[in-house]
């Protein structure tokens, strides 16, 4: 308890006191301690730390959200944490607009947000446009902070975000989408972040063989893309014909692995689709894009799967390495049901 009690109780002083030296010597140390501390002892000082997550300064605050994560990681409960997270995140990031339209202004395309030997050449050339739009100095020293530390801030939450359990109790998720989206072309990091705010859990599919006639009712978690959804509808769905399943060949092992928790993302052979995915107005499903996109019909997200009108390969399984994806085949549709889905769904417009 003293080592990571002590080194919190040192480091949040720190803090306070603005000394980023001892900031930088006690980090390492407390994330040490934190490995070797039992739960409650990481509660208790992912708590207090928390509290200064919510009023610190953007730029020293970004090392405090990186020691926070750390120790999320290992906490029971990530309640006390999340609500002042996502709170700064979004505070973070709509500044961080702020900055860039400011700056777009009168100096044209916004500085690199990872070059922070710029900082304050851009600090001084900010302040005078920013008086001209009534921005006062200190004002606009937190706008320069926001551009520059904003990327630390997104990539802890990046990095919760693909644990399921963050994704479902994600407070205020209207307004810090808003806020990653003003700047997810700018900020390399909030890009990444977007496309986690839009990940699907829990939701249904209804998936439609068009060449047998024969559908399924799916639920899926965590895929960050059309490219894994597709993988895994091909290892879930081709199998036992006696029971229903598809006709064809499964993806392998390692295409498989690679798409749902194995350490290698890219297979050496990269994978091989085994569909064409359409939705059920007769639009193709691209698989550059992610289960959010895919349109309802009469009030389910609709998948047909036809055959692959040429080959297509992709190198890497899946986008979020940490993020475990769940594709569960609750049942096979009746004959009957599935073909009246089918008669519901348009034929592939291409």
């Amino acid at each position: 308890m003293a080592a990571l009690s002590e080194g919190c109780t040192e480091l949040i002083n720190a803090f306070r006191d603005r000394d980023p030296d001892r900031v930088d010597e006690l980090l390492p140390q407390v994330a040490v301690a934190a490995r070797q501390a039992d739960a409650d002892e990481v509660q208790d000082a992912l708590a207090r730390l928390t509290r200064v997550l919510a009023d610190v300064s953007y730029g020293i605050g970004g090392e405090v959200v990186q020691i926070a994560g750390v120790l999320a990681n290992r906490a029971p409960d990530l309640s006390v944490l999340l609500p002042a997270l996502v709170y700064r995140v979004t505070e973070v990031m709509e500044d961080a607009a702020r900055f860039a339209a400011v700056w777009g202004e009168s100096l044209g395309d916004p500085p690199d947000p990872e070059d922070p030997n710029q900082i304050m050449s851009v600090f001084t050339r900010l302040t005078p446009v920013a008086a001209r739009s009534g921005i006062g100095e200190r004002e606009a020293r937190k706008l320069v902070e926001a551009w520059y530390a904003g990327s630390k801030w997104v990539q802890t939450l990046l990095y919760l975000m693909q644990r399921k359990d963050v994704r479902v109790a994600l407070p205020s998720l209207e307004r810090l989408t808003a806020a990653i989206q003003a700047v997810r072309e700018r900020i390399g990091v909030a890009h990444w972040l977007y496309g986690l705010l839009l990940v699907l859990d829990d939701e249904p599919l209804t998936v439609l063989h068009r060449p047998t006639g024969r559908g399924y009712r799916v639920v899926i978690s965590g895929i960050g893309d059309n490219f894994q959804l597709h993988t895994l509808l091909a290892a879930r769905l081709i199998g036992d014909e006696a029971r229903g399943f598809l006709p064809g060949e499964r993806p392998s092992a390692v295409e498989i692995a690679a798409a749902a928790d194995g350490p290698d993302l890219t297979p050496a052979d990269g994978i091989t689709g085994v569909f064409n995915l359409v939705d059920g107005f007769g639009d193709w499903i691209w698989n550059e894009g992610r289960p959010a996109d895919i349109p309802r019909l009469a009030g389910e997200r609709v998948v047909v799967l036809d055959p692959p009108p040429y080959l297509r390969s992709w190198n890497a399984g899946r986008v979020y390495p940490l993020m475990r994806p769940s594709l569960e085949v609750q049942r096979v549709l009746a004959a009957g049901e599935a073909e009246r889905w089918l008669g519901l769904v348009k034929p592939p417009q291409r």
